[in-house]
């Protein structure tokens, strides 16, 4: 728990992707530059929504109907290890035909971040949205689709709008996000009736909703505009507040639903609503189901942030106000943020991304699902691979895309996945030579055949100390058998038939 005053001016937002599912081309909306999602994913499919009156960001989405992709996802260039912002939107409108929307999973590089279900807010003729805030871990950042066991398997993942926009590095900077994420639970302006602000009052597009209750309600009679407000609340979300009589507690029920059992980072915004002067305070304490969240917290005009970075919440959530016995009025807050921390659920190695990406992009038709994290969630790996963690990474330890029809070449990046045992890739198109491996230390079988391969028998395979079987036949190729691989012992090696082989 921490606290912080003032507020920063707006500074420059570095890298911003508003990301509109499905549209043919770019369309400004409320002064939002929203692009085509080509380039960003591979696979899936079109539909417009024919929702009257229907906003122009939710009139076309993309849908994934393969159900045998492990995940679908949309990749973003970053700026390794900078913060930002991530958020979907759904909106069904029935484009499958169906009444009720598909349940699926989400999930932000190799963690599982959420499942989506917006079949009651669908049936209030409602809009849906997440978000989360996260560090990348790399230069790219993956948001992903998956189905779970609630998706019916006549239903698809569908999503209308992506946005990834970098925050300050200032911003909820008491979190360890590399080995956390925040996920937005709620996020609002108090005192407000049904206004909902955004872009441009806050240059994160960060979405504060009206919250209200049946406490009075003041309005601020200054600006916030001084420079340490850590989270960059916009002014305009502070504009007013809500309060009560001097000498009296202040209670809130917020955010206005129960929450699950486990942590959350919680913030909370202050200004002193009355014109600057030096009588423009007021002291109190701020009490969270009766446990202290911050003692004798002074709230001036030029306002004041109190968090909990790691704060324990069941259920209905109480905020209590009770002034010092000197407090000239009584207590006010202005805003709020709550976050679900959630624990990343870690990544595969570096190297090993890298190597399975290069390859990917050596197939001319890699399976559909090869984007985002290769090994995780582990549920969710690519198509054909297998995995094992160790020490908190993941590694690549099996290929099998036997018989997947697959066509290109196979890049030399393979001899980069050092903890590989298998690799199965007969029965497909895959032309060129076989690449250099030499240093596949853990390969105990290689298949290939069925293939176009080219080239000789590299004479590296007799030196792989754990390889066992080597199926080469019905390729194209050519050349001398190397002696140390017909003299090597406890190896089932097949060349033939095809090839063109001298023995």
């Amino acid at each position: 728990m921490g606290m912080s005053g003032s507020i920063l001016p707006l500074a420059c937002i570095v890298i911003c992707y508003y990301i509109n599912c499905g549209a043919a081309t770019e369309e400004n909306i409320d002064g939002i530059p929203w692009i085509p999602d080509e380039g960003f994913v591979i696979g899936g499919n079109v539909s417009q929504i024919y929702t009257p009156s229907i906003m122009p960001l939710l009139s076309t989405l993309r849908y994934f109907p393969d159900t045998k992709a492990r995940k679908n996802c949309f990749v973003i260039q970053v700026s390794k290890g900078s913060k930002y912002i991530v958020r979907t939107t759904y909106f069904y409108g029935g484009f499958d035909g169906g009444k009720e929307p598909p349940v699926f999973d989400q999930i932000i590089d190799g963690t599982r971040w959420s499942t989506v279900d917006t079949s009651q807010n669908y049936a209030a003729g409602l809009t849906s949205y997440y978000e989360i805030m996260v560090a990348a871990q790399g230069k790219t950042i993956s948001v992903c689709l998956a189905r779970n066991a609630n998706t019916a398997s006549a239903s698809s993942p569908f999503i209308s709008a992506l946005e990834v926009v970098s925050l300050e590095n200032s911003m909820y900077n008491s979190t360890n996000f590399a080995e956390y994420a925040l996920s937005t639970i709620a996020r609002h302006s108090f005192g407000h009736k049904s206004s909902f602000i955004s872009y441009p009052d806050d240059p994160f597009n960060r979405y504060w909703q009206s919250f209200i209750d049946t406490n009075p309600v003041v309005e601020c009679h200054s600006n916030i505009s001084s420079s340490d407000f850590w989270n960059f609340p916009p002014p305009a979300a502070l504009m007013k507040g809500i309060t009560t009589s001097r000498g009296k507690e202040l209670r809130i029920n917020w955010p206005p639903f129960d929450v699950p059992d486990t942590s959350y980072y919680l913030a909370l915004y202050f200004q002193d609503n009355r014109t600057p002067s030096p009588f423009s305070w007021r002291v109190f304490d701020v009490v969270i189901n009766g446990k202290t969240f911050y003692q004798g917290l002074n709230v001036s005009t030029e306002g004041v942030m109190v968090y909990g970075s790691q704060w324990p919440l069941s259920g209905e959530t109480n905020i209590t106000l009770t002034p010092a016995s000197d407090s000239p009025v009584g207590p006010v807050i202005n805003a709020g943020e709550i976050f679900q921390i959630v624990p990343l659920g870690g990544r595969t190695l570096t190297r090993d991304v890298i190597a399975m990406e290069n390859i990917a992009r050596s197939f001319t038709n890699p399976p559909p699902d090869w984007k985002g994290d290769p090994c995780l969630p582990k549920e969710n790996s690519w198509a054909g691979v297998t995995c094992d963690i160790n020490g908190g990474f993941a590694r690549v330890a099996k290929l099998n895309l036997t018989n997947f029809g697959i066509s290109g070449l196979l890049s030399d990046s393979i001899g980069n996945l050092t903890a590989i045992s298998n690799i199965w890739l007969s029965g497909n198109k895959l032309a060129g030579k076989i690449p250099q491996m030499g240093n596949l230390k853990e390969l105990t079988s290689l298949r290939l055949a069925d293939n176009e391969l080219i080239g000789s028998i590299p004479s590296f395979l007799a030196n792989l100390p754990k390889i066992k079987e080597i199926f080469l036949q019905n390729n194209k190729l050519s050349g001398l058998i190397p002696q140390s691989l017909k003299n090597k012992s406890g190896i089932n090696l097949r060349i033939s038939p095809g090839n063109q082989l001298e023995m």
